[in-house]
């Protein structure tokens, strides 16, 4: 599932290739997404320029001249890819935006993605948004901020990361390589967590996050970016899908220590060096 690099670097690619495009038309080949793309869609985005673009949590807003936004959820498997001429569509192309700069195709194969249209001014009355939580680069999130939020709950701390209405936007690999970074093991109780480490998993996630966006997010299955390139942060994994291998820097004796540990939380994966996180 794309989580925030990835989405990040898809917002980021198709505003430097589309830019102030104008939306000539949408050809709406398959409605029936996670929600059904409204009925009204066509008529309110052709005709219209895109003034701007912005990520919010894992979705890609695309905002209208006439006040009206595109709203993007890339699902589990969603892409949305790049094309300068019109090109024969392929399986699972839900969606064809012809713009004055190009074509942009919406292409989800498990359908668990979205596209709306929303007025601007509704963005946070909507139930996609009005529960999230704060950006992971948002100035207001410290550590004491964090301390504070977590000192009632007592579920584990990777399982209180990908709660989006606490800090939206982290998904299950980033999760596990903030924690790597902070030194603090998935499983530990949210409310144990000092302040001390409060401040140093909020360094993590930022650390983490900034270098997958740099290297264009991480490929692992379906996820490309527009213009087809893949990304490449999953070759810097610290722990992520390393079950049994030694972590960055690693001292330990493997055949002893096992290397790099999986678990299950949630029915998600989180991996973690026991010798290094506490």
């Amino acid at each position: 599932m794309p989580e925030l690099p990835e989405v990040e670097t898809v917002k980021s690619v198709i505003e430097k290739e589309l830019g102030a495009a104008t939306i000539l038309d949408v050809c709406i080949k398959n409605p029936h997404l996670r929600q059904p793309v409204p009925k009204d869609f066509r008529e309110s985005v052709i005709k219209q320029r895109i003034v701007s673009y912005k990520r919010i949590a894992k979705y890609i807003l695309c905002f209208l001249s006439n006040s009206k936004v595109i709203v993007f959820h890339l699902g589990m498997s969603g892409t949305l890819r790049l094309e300068k001429n019109k090109l024969p569509t392929q399986k699972h192309d839900h969606l064809v935006f012809e713009t004055s700069n190009g074509y942009m195709i919406y292409n989800d194969p498990r359908r668990f993605g979205l596209c709306l249209c929303l007025d601007d001014k509704e963005i946070f009355e909507n139930r996609l948004f009005k529960n999230l939580g704060i950006d992971p680069f948002d100035k207001n999130l410290t550590g004491t901020w964090l301390k504070k939020k977590l000192e009632k709950r007592s579920l584990a701390i990777k399982q209180a990361l990908l709660d989006q209405a606490l800090i939206a936007g982290i998904g299950n690999i980033y999760a596990s390589e903030a924690l790597f970074l902070a030194g603090i093991l998935p499983m530990r109780s949210a409310q144990t967590l000092s302040l001390k480490e409060c401040h140093a998993l909020i360094k993590g996630i930022r650390k983490t996050l900034s270098e997958a966006i740099a290297a264009g997010g991480s490929t692992l299955k379906d996820y490309r970016q527009p213009d087809g390139r893949l990304g490449y942060f999953q070759n810097k994994h610290c722990v992520y899908g390393k079950t049994g291998q030694s972590c960055p820097g690693c001292t330990c004796f493997l055949e002893k220590t096992k290397g790099i540990q999986k678990t299950v939380q949630g029915g998600r994966s989180s991996y973690y060096c026991a010798t290094k996180q506490r």
